[in-house]
């Protein structure tokens, strides 16, 4: 079975997030830590503190559009409360 994930990186340079959605979720990873993803080439180091598995690509694509709104924005941050308090 395939899946599709996505995902959120932390960068620990400025504490921001980054949110993607790939077929290869290790590869992808391995990209941004090594400098190769312009969006967060920056911003590194980076650690992926949460990711999603979907069965088809669109739900993949869909949830990240979620995640880049206010209100994902939000669920994440209620969904990983204790991560930033901890």
């Amino acid at each position: 079975m395939k899946f599709y994930y996505t995902y959120i990186l932390k960068s620990i340079k400025d504490n921001k997030l980054y949110t993607g959605s790939t077929k290869n979720l290790q590869e992808r990873f391995e990209q941004h830590c090594k400098g190769k993803v312009f969006s967060t080439k920056h911003r590194r180091p980076l650690e992926l503190i949460y990711y999603e598995a979907c069965l088809n690509e669109n739900d993949a694509r869909r949830r990240e559009r979620v995640f880049k709104s206010y209100r994902g924005k939000m669920f994440i941050k209620r969904r990983l409360k204790s991560y930033f308090t901890g």
